[in-house]
């Protein structure tokens, strides 16, 4: 019998590739926000986004987001 030299909360495949996708979208959005020119519109909408993701961590159903058609 063969062990598996992963642990235990190791990510699969789709999970991994899953993950990748939306830190590149978080990445491009915090990138987008860093371009506007007023201070405070800067700083509420990357507090937003951060929120955002912050909240939808645990989001595991792919079918149901919006982002599932990219």
């Amino acid at each position: 019998m063969a062990v598996s030299r992963l642990p235990p909360a190791a990510l699969s495949l789709k999970q991994f590739l899953q993950r990748q996708k939306v830190l590149g979208v978080y990445r491009d959005l915090l990138r987008s926000i860093r371009k506007i020119p007023i201070e405070s519109d800067r700083r509420y909408l990357r507090d937003w986004a951060r929120e955002e993701f912050k909240r939808n961590k645990s989001e595991t159903d792919q079918v149901g987001s919006p982002c599932s058609a990219i």
